[in-house]
């Protein structure tokens, strides 16, 4: 067991170190070859942090452990908004970038329907994977050309808003590419580590990949975007805080999930556990994000302790069903009866406050 735990936590350590200098080589390449910002903020730091979602999905698709895959991705992007995004506004209240506002957002709710609908033959197959795959390709594609349009001026702000990529011993390009390259080697390295060590600590607890991808692998694969948001919260880079976590979804979506089942033997299969109730909460947490899409507004601090205490409810959710605890019932019963009533009332509430108002970040 003590092995199992340091070569659970020797990964993580491995894939947050893979993700960092795979990230900062890639910023910096594409400031020295002049890509956009939006580009850079939208795909390769977004992405970039999600390149952990990446390798484990993958390794735990080629090790047959479907259900690891599937909660990783789920996990994630649950863990993406209700506590990343609740962290980041408790620092400071989120004004949403408009375009981020218009188009990332409900493109990241699209691709949350897109996997439940796929999802619910009970498999993703490999042509269904390659789908996902190639809509990843072509969102990338369509950010790219829309970069052309991209001032100067946008270039120069986000040199400032990175300012750690600016030192002069990684100014070369060579030099960024070899730390992509180191980032993807300890990416790979880290996360066969934490899928050998998370599904042997399944076993021994007698919990399910399911619910061990959903929550221990889910947080420690989004630590980079946890590091990533809660920095730009802290400097005031509000819309790096959030366009991180919803590019990262998107990503999680479309390449995570696409690759692994068309690396998978015969695609992934989708348990009924993951089809009955996880899926439907990932993708209710994406339509809690429909009320920045409607007022434009930012995310306040209120809002992200509700989203906190609905990220604890939900691992709480999850432990006392992995036990089969005699509390499960009891609260089951009062999320449905009266803490998800509530929270309809007050995201109404919250609507009709907000509509009208001028946009927090035009």
């Amino acid at each position: 067991m003590i092995e199992h735990i340091l070569m659970f936590i020797l990964g993580l350590v491995a894939l947050t170190i893979g993700a960092e200098l795979m990230v900062r080589g890639a910023a910096r390449l594409a400031l020295t070859f002049g890509i956009s910002p939006l580009v850079v903020g939208l795909t390769i730091v977004a992405f970039g942090t999600s390149a952990p979602e990446m390798a484990v999905s993958a390794g735990a698709a080629l090790s047959g452990s479907g259900d690891l895959a599937i909660g990783n991705v789920v996990g994630s992007n649950i863990a993406n908004v209700l506590l990343i995004l609740g962290l980041s506004a408790l620092i400071v209240p989120l004004a949403v970038n408009q375009q981020i506002i218009r188009q990332e957002i409900p493109i990241m709710i699209g691709a949350s329907l897109l996997f439940v609908v796929l999802a619910m033959d009970g498999s993703i197959s490999r042509g269904e994977g390659l789908l996902l795959f190639a809509l990843i390709i072509v969102y990338s594609a369509f950010l790219v050309i829309q970069s052309r349009h991209a001032s100067k001026t946008l270039q120069d702000e986000f040199a400032e808003e990175m300012p750690d990529t600016a030192s002069r011993w990684d100014a070369h390009w060579s030099v960024q590419a070899l730390l992509v390259i180191g980032g993807l080697v300890l990416l790979v390295v880290g996360a066969d580590w934490l899928v050998d060590a998370a599904v042997a600590v399944a076993r021994v607890f007698g919990v399910s990949d399911l619910v061990i991808g959903l929550t221990v692998v889910a947080v420690g694969t989004s630590m980079p975007e946890i590091a990533t948001s809660l920095v730009a919260a802290f400097r005031g880079q509000r819309d790096i805080a959030i366009g991180n976590v919803v590019g990262s979804n998107i990503f999680n979506i479309f390449a995570c999930l696409g690759f692994a089942s068309i690396i998978a033997d015969g695609g992934i299969a989708v348990s009924a556990a993951a089809r009955n109730f996880d899926l439907w909460v990932m993708l209710a947490v994406a339509f809690a994000c429909l009320p920045i899409v409607i007022t434009g507004r930012e995310i306040a601090r209120w809002e992200g302790g509700v989203f906190i205490a609905y990220y604890a409810a939900y691992t709480a959710y999850l432990v006392l069903a992995a036990t089969q605890h005699d509390s499960l019932p009891t609260f089951s019963g009062v999320m449905l009866s009266y803490v998800l009533p509530l929270t309809v009332i007050t995201l109404i509430v919250s609507l009709v406050h907000g509509h009208g108002k001028p946009p927090a970040n035009s």
